[in-house]
């Protein structure tokens, strides 16, 4: 998975992703509307791997977008 690095189970949302990053990125389509939703409270820069990418929502989906994930 190029989001969190874990084992991919194909391309979704055109990024070769894990299903963990599929449905995260999944549900964070239908809350993009509010973006107050999802803060990070570091510094807008977390490392998101297998460990750490539930840890700050904001930071995973800047990722996801950033690696060019969209509907």
């Amino acid at each position: 998975c190029l989001v969190c690095g874990d084992r991919s189970s194909g391309v979704h949302y055109g990024v070769l992703a894990c299903e963990g990053c599929k449905g995260f990125f999944r549900r964070a389509l239908q809350d993009i509307g509010d973006p107050t939703r999802k803060k990070c409270y570091y510094n807008r820069n977390c490392d998101i791997n297998t460990v750490t990418r539930n840890r700050c929502q904001y930071c995973r989906l800047k990722k996801c977008l950033a690696l060019g994930m969209a509907r």
